[in-house]
């Protein structure tokens, strides 16, 4: 029996996305699908969600089961999938919105990069190390599919410095052709063309991009992004991006404003009108979302009837790849070890993965683009010196970090950086090692 452990399962609707997927794949047989969350309440709603599907599936080589105890769950398991938030909106994603604003520190989702990603790594790290251990322990040949942002750092320490087989999964990639190609009515082009991408998570590049016969859609695509023909208002940062530095970006535009120093800038407000920029969009979709389950909440869990249609999720395609040794491809958050030749070797990269019977499988890719490259470096020494911070657990990491950061360089001294990260740090007792608070 191939058993599935999903550890933050009372992530629901996402629980709903990859495992619903893999019941939905008959290449999966003989599946165990171990549950596992700290709140019992999302647990058991998740459970009777999933066995929901299950019911009209008409699978009979599927069991489920839910785990209070996350070694219970791991024990056996072949596949790990991971969906954990530590500290979830309240307390911790307040905070990292909240203390920033009083050092007039803007963020739109900070949960990849910037203070917010800093610390959400550094509240992170602790428990991967813990499901590390518990792994290396109880299923030391088991496969981690991480899904938690923010995603380079995360996976990058779980490659470097546990014995876990790991892969990062993000979603970005697989919309981003087609999402471009959308914006300026190419529509014709959105299932009948070739690309090319890799870079790191959230800041990986569509190096190329071309129809079914080897034409480079790319001089159409910014001729009419320049035209003024078409309405683009959700997008405009990664736009202006493409022109700049001549590649579209994967993740989107408000992500990526976040990214680099250009975008929010205090001493300059009409850049956020002008690129359409949401300002605390992440606390929004949170307090949205907890909104939103209440009223789902009632047909996910409750509706016996409920069924499930394949989505786009990577993490069932692995698993079936690997039992079934016919290879896919996907992108995956991988170490680099020289895939991208012009990019830090302790850095975690996103390039394509083949996947077959012997694992994961990461494609050489070679020199990005120089600028490229660099934009993709600013962002990589956040990552580095975070993760650094982690495992040390000194503090002056955490500052180095910071001012590391593109954003918040821009926009705040050294003193001030130093100052928001006391007060970051003082805020996250017992959130983060106790270290830190020395």
């Amino acid at each position: 029996m191939i058993k599935i452990a999903f550890i933050g399962a009372g992530s629901t609707v996402f629980a709903k996305n990859v495992l619903g997927d893999c019941i939905a794949t008959p290449s999966i047989e003989n599946m165990l699908i171990a549950l596992h969350d700290i709140d019992p309440v999302r647990l058991e709603d998740s459970r009777k969600m999933l066995e929901n599907i299950l019911r009209t599936s008409g699978r009979t080589d599927v069991t489920i089961k839910a785990y209070l105890d996350r070694r219970e769950a791991l024990r056996g398991a072949k596949y790990v999938v991971n969906a954990v938030q530590v500290g979830g909106y309240e307390p911790c994603t307040v905070t990292d919105f909240e203390i920033p604003k009083k050092y007039k520190l803007r963020q739109t989702i900070a949960d990849t990069l910037g203070i917010g990603g800093i610390f959400r790594t550094l509240r992170t790290i602790p428990v991967f190390k813990g499901i590390a251990a518990d792994m290396e322990e109880l299923c030391p040949d088991a496969l981690f599919i991480n899904y938690t942002n923010p995603m380079a750092m995360l996976s990058g320490y779980m490659q470097r410095f546990t014995n876990v087989r790991t892969i990062g999964l993000c979603h970005s990639v697989q919309g981003c052709a087609g999402g471009l190609l959308k914006t300026v009515g190419m529509d014709e082009y959105v299932d009948n063309c070739r690309w090319e991408i890799a870079g790191i998570n959230h800041q990986a590049w569509l190096l190329k991009i071309t129809d079914l016969e080897g034409n480079d859609l790319y001089p159409e695509i910014k001729r009419r992004s320049l035209s003024g023909e078409y309405e683009n208002n959700w997008d405009r940062v990664r736009h202006d991006l493409m022109h700049r530095f001549g590649y579209y970006i994967t993740e989107s535009s408000e992500h990526n404003a976040e990214y680099v120093p250009y975008y929010i800038k205090r001493n300059y407000p009409e850049l956020i009108d002008r690129y359409l920029i949401p300002l605390d969009e992440y606390p929004r979709r949170c307090i949205n979302q907890i909104e939103g389950w209440k009223k789902m909440r009632e047909e996910l869990v409750n509706d016996k009837q409920l069924t499930h249609t394949k989505t786009h999720e990577f993490a069932s395609y692995i698993i079936s790849a690997m039992e079934t040794d016919k290879p896919f491809r996907v992108h995956g958050n991988v170490l680099n070890t020289g895939l991208i030749t012009n990019l830090p070797k302790e850095a975690c990269v996103e390039v394509p993965c083949m996947i077959d019977r012997n694992g994961v499988n990461p494609c050489f890719v070679g020199d990005l683009p120089v600028q490229c490259a660099a934009l993709n470096r600013t962002n990589i020494n956040v990552q580095l010196l975070t993760i650094e911070a982690a495992v040390t657990l000194k503090r002056e990491y955490i500052y180095m970090a910071a001012m590391m950061d593109p954003h918040t360089a821009a926009e705040l001294s050294l003193d001030e950086i130093t100052a928001m990260c006391d007060d970051l740090i003082e805020a996250h007792k017992g959130w983060i090692p106790d270290e830190f608070q020395k």
